[in-house]
């Protein structure tokens, strides 16, 4: 997780086989380091410094309102995946051996 979360830092881009590859790590074994990555994966998403490939190519056309719409439904996506980060945070037993920040 953290390999793809700082090439994703590096590239400022993310694609769609590397949030394939998060999804699945995500589904099986993780850990608090690879949580504290994708948190700041998706900060950074929020951010505008990383750019999710679209799974989805729109049409070149798009009016205002869809943009608008666009825009509201990718912020409730992104609130609703830290809302599930949170959640997976909450529950991963204490271990005060870990390190709250990525590469420390």
């Amino acid at each position: 997780m953290k390999e793809i979360v700082e090439q994703a830092l590096t590239t400022g881009y993310l694609t769609i086989a590397a949030q394939n590859q998060i999804q699945s790590l995500l589904a099986s074994d993780y850990d608090s380091d690879d949580l504290d990555a994708y948190i700041i994966l998706q900060r950074a998403v929020v951010a505008g410094d990383v750019t999710k490939e679209a799974r989805h190519h729109q049409t070149a056309v798009s009016s205002t309102s869809k943009d608008k719409a666009s825009n509201i439904k990718l912020a409730y996506q992104v609130a609703a995946e830290l809302a599930c980060v949170a959640a997976m945070a909450l529950s991963l037993p204490k271990n005060t051996n870990d390190s709250p920040y990525l590469g420390a």
